[in-house]
């Protein structure tokens, strides 16, 4: 049995020994050899998870490391090794690439094995000394499974707990009420306000509706939850439990009276709903998107209001960087020739639907020196500060996945060569762990999201390796749905029906852990046939709700098949099996997939078939001539396109994913999908290597490693607003020497790299800086007089202007790794080429910067760099809680978000994967 051992330094508190030897429990013992099941790899796969594979912690381990520094066992392994990446990468080989990536072969070498356990007679944990990881070896189903949940349980049994309660949206009554929770919870529950009936209603039907393999599934499920029920009540029992319980109130460390709730397999449902939102939705943000359209609209007239309008929307833009680069055309969600069906709302009528009721007592953070503290642990206040938990933050959806792979015909070898990874956010501990699973019909290792684990679901298998990207297409439309009778009545297919009203009310009591006094409050939902009421407004003078509804919504979880079909080996065989695999997932994500012989492709999403005539980009009339072809609102069915008509790739040159655009054609859910994009810090470095010829593991790591650390607006809009501005002499001093500061980092890449390791100082400090500082001066006064104030403010919130990697205020917030993904890029881009006079495919609807003169646009171009070269370094960098005022590099540093007791060390900015992998498949079955 595997617990985190405590590393308490020899001066720790009496009170901290005394409680070290009660919750301490034995470590599991040494054992032979797992022996490796069969393994085409041949020790050129690695992997990396970053900041370590343990992820929970006792009480004893949470207040050493508040009081000392000190983390539990394979807590922080993997960090440093992630981290050195950025210095490393320089003179990488590919003998160096254990350096910075794990071993990922089966098996575990004779001298490797750190313990092994037994939870059951037919299924073996066995962690390897390096990394903790559990390989768990079944010789039954059930008994692989069980083991699955079980290392799922040991590694991170409270966050799957806080994880349970966010989808069900009850995080604050578990762990506290500090505004993060409640923010996470209002985040998410209305996304998937299900009942418990609507969570079973989900089991039932993938057991039913999916012939033996969703029978199997569901059985997989019970399983894992009774491994994770059978850790979770051994460790209450042993008292080696993760400390957060303590910390929340819900078990008193002295009497160990309290408990940890069983799981069901109904929470796998809540956990997946999660996921889905995060990480696999697409669409919707339509009214938004409307009411920039009518702000263009009264700006420049209908007609030319709309072409501007579209020309930002950048639906399919000619100059977008695709996946699929030989120019197959996979048509979806295209604009109509003649829209009908579209309702926009009238002018000024448009209501944010209200969530939050009835709120009482205080969620203020609260000073803490007012904490309220258990009495049986105020001996201990100094040392655990006050409160270990400071509330839990995931932040905004994000999709910095990305993928790089290179086909045999190009590499050294004459094998493909994949470097991919998802980006699921840099936290503590992380939201997926490592594992392998070895069984009947299993056959794999890899990363799973904590809490579904019950296959390996981006990893890799016997002979081939596969990973995804969040895709994004448009798979959630807005319905605008009449009124009747009252607010809480509308129009179904022309009879007035009631609304559903969906609650959950949250109490929670201050505890250690949250640093808020006592309160409580009610979130209220609609439901509709045609989904979630998100708006009120008016549409010619009558009253309407505007509803969201995802295609998804209602089947979070049916996605199971397609990954229990990735783990299988006698189901994947080649590319093809692969891509039918993936058709399984409902999720919109971008597959990739590398074996010895073939590297492929194949987008998944349960995209709807929509009337021809419907506009998906704006709201929808809830009209059935609008509604999905053969929608079926019980169980939230329609028809979906079907797998031919989804981007998909067999053999291609080179494959590159950051989550642009998918193919010619494929119509981007949101804005931004242009001629710069996150996507050509990829295709750029690929595309060279490519032509070059002879591709090896260390040269397309390299290729994305010096992408995580280069500033897109310097690589790809500073060459155009340097032209602009070289124009005529620069005859300003100290404008000079910035254009000349920008020029030199130009040239040496554009990257916000440390000088040496270490050294904490970027190589062109002042030229980063007066980037960060000039973007979004130079973005206001190009657009903003041009567009004016109305259709300005109406376009930065369909996209923000700048996600650098220090900007707080960014879709993603500041500390977490991603950048450049959401941003006006491609605008600045087109807009001054168009002024430059050089071609412009696909332009936007007319010239903005200096009215489209260049002398003009010169000028905007050196005001606004004179104000970015007045501002100090702690105006750019204005510090926070974890960084001093003017600290460049730390306020650019990626930060593992707690989402428990344990902190850790901040890293160099880079945007890469949170977990990743390096493969080279040798051979083949």
């Amino acid at each position: 049995m595997r617990r985190p051992t405590a590393r308490l330094r020899t001066a720790t508190a009496a009170t901290v020994i005394a409680l070290a030897a009660a919750l301490l429990a034995p470590l599991g013992q040494a054992g032979a050899a797992e022996p490796p099941n069969s393994d085409y790899c041949l020790g050129r796969c690695g992997d990396i998870l970053p900041p370590g594979e343990n992820g929970n912690a006792t009480l004893v381990e949470i207040l050493g490391n508040k009081a000392f520094g000190t983390h539990p066992a394979h807590s922080d392994d993997q960090l440093g090794k992630y981290d050195a990446l950025v210095a490393g990468q320089s003179t990488l080989t590919d003998d160096k690439l254990t350096s910075f990536f794990n071993d990922a072969s089966f098996g575990v070498p004779g001298g490797q094995v750190a313990s092994t356990s037994s939870p059951r007679p037919d299924v073996t944990i066995t962690r390897d000394k390096a990394t903790g990881v559990p390989h768990i070896k079944g010789t039954t189903r059930y008994g692989t499974e069980y083991g699955a949940g079980y290392a799922a349980g040991q590694d991170r049994l409270w966050l799957m707990d806080l994880f349970r309660h966010i989808g069900r949206g009850e995080l604050t009554s578990f762990a506290g009420g500090a505004l993060a929770n409640q923010g996470l919870e209002q985040e998410f529950w209305p996304q998937a306000p299900y009942t418990e009936a609507d969570l079973q209603s989900q089991v039932d039907r993938i057991r039913t509706t999916n012939g033996p393999r969703g029978e199997q599934a569901m059985a997989d499920a019970q399983a894992y939850v009774d491994g994770i029920n059978a850790y979770a009540k051994q460790s209450k029992d042993g008292r080696y439990f993760p400390g957060e319980y303590v910390l929340t109130g819900k078990i008193d460390a002295i009497t160990n009276v309290g408990e940890i709730q069983p799981f069901k397999v109904t929470d796998l449902i809540a956990l997946a709903s999660v996921v889905g939102g995060l990480f696999g939705g697409g669409g919707g943000g339509e009214v938004q998107a409307a009411l920039s359209l009518q702000a263009a609209q009264a700006k420049y007239g209908v007609a030319e209001g709309t072409k501007v309008w579209e020309s930002f929307r950048e639906r399919n833009d000619p100059e977008a960087a695709l996946t699929i680069h030989d120019g197959t055309s996979f048509p979806y969600a295209t604009k109509p020739a003649n829209a009908r069906g579209t309702a926009l709302p009238d002018p000024g009528t448009v209501v944010p639907e209200q969530l939050v009721y009835d709120r009482t007592g205080s969620a203020v953070t609260k000073a803490k020196a007012d904490v309220r503290v258990p009495e049986r642990l105020k001996p201990l206040k100094g040392i655990f500060n006050n409160g270990a938990l400071p509330g839990f933050d995931i932040g905004k959806p994000r999709g910095m996945s990305n993928a790089l792979l290179v086909s045999g015909s190009r590499t050294a070898s004459g094998n493909p060569v994949a470097v991919f990874g998802p980006q699921t956010g840099y936290f503590a501990p992380q939201l997926l762990m490592l594992q392998e699973i070895q069984g009947p019909g299993i056959s794999a290792r890899g990363a799973s999201f904590a809490g579904v684990g019950m296959y390996v679901q981006l990893g890799r298998g016997q002979d081939y390796a596969w990973s995804a990207t969040s895709a994004g297409q448009d798979i959630t439309d807005t319905y605008t749905v009449e009124l009747c009778q009252d607010a809480a009545h509308y129009l179904y297919r022309g009879v007035c029906t009631p609304m559903e009203k969906l609650e959950k009310t949250n109490a929670w009591k201050p505890t250690t852990a949250d640093n808020t006094a006592a309160g409580s409050y009610r979130m209220q939902v609609w439901r509709t046939n045609y989904g979630i009421v998100s708006a009120r407004a008016t549409v010619g003078g009558k009253q309407v709700a505007y509803t969201s509804l995802r295609s998804t919504y209602r089947h979070e979880a049916d996605s199971i098949i397609g990954f229990q079909m990735f783990n299988d080996p006698t189901y994947v065989k080649d590319a093809a099996t692969f891509q039918q695999a993936a058709q399984h997932v409902d999720y919109a994500f971008n597959w990739f997939y590398a074996d010895s012989r073939t590297a492929a492709y194949y987008n998944s999403g349960k995209n709807p078939v929509r009337n021809p005539d419907v506009d998906p980009s704006l709201p929808i009339a809830a009209d059935r001539a609008y509604e999905w072809q053969g929608f079926d609102p019980a169980y939230n069915t329609a028809d979906y396109t079907p797998p031919a008509q989804h981007p998909q790739s067999v053999g291609q040159d080179y494959y590159i994913s950051w989550n642009n655009k998918q193919a010619k054609d494929y119509t981007s859910a949101g804005f931004g999908n242009g001629s710069v994009h996150r996507g050509n810090l990829l295709d750029d470095r690929v595309k060279a290597l490519v032509a070059q010829g002879g591709v090896t593991r260390a040269a397309l790591t390299r290729a994305m490693a010096q992408a995580a650390v280069t500033d897109l607006r310097g690589e790809d809009v500073l060459p155009e607003l340097l032209k602009v501005i070289r124009s005529a002499p620069v005859t300003d001093p100290q404008l000079a020497m910035a254009v000349g500061q920008l020029e030199s980092w130009k040239a040496d890449g554009a990257q916000r790299r440390e000088t040496v390791q270490g050294s904490r100082t970027y190589t062109h400090p002042d030229a980063v800086r007066l980037m960060d500082a000039w973007w979004p001066l130079l973005i206001e006064a190009e657009f903003r007089p041009g567009l004016g104030d109305g259709l300005y403010s109406a376009l930065t919130s369909n996209l923000s202007t700048d996600e650098a990697p220090s900007a707080g205020h960014g879709p993603t917030g500041a500390h977490a790794g991603s950048a450049f993904q959401y941003g006006w890029w491609s605008y600045a881009d087109k807009d001054l080429r168009t002024v430059l006079g050089e071609p412009v495919a696909g332009p936007l609807g007319r010239a903005y910067c200096g009215g489209g003169q260049l002398s003009a646009c010169r000028d905007v171009l050196l005001s606004t760099l004179g104000q970015a070269a007045a501002k100090t370094p702690a105006q750019v960098y204005p510090g926070d809680a974890g960084c001093a005022a003017g600290n460049q590099w730390c306020a650019d540093s990626v930060v593992q978000r707690p989402l428990g007791g344990i902190s850790q060390n901040s890293i160099n900015w880079q945007n890469r994967p949170t977990y990743q992998q390096v493969v080279e498949f040798a051979s083949h079955r």
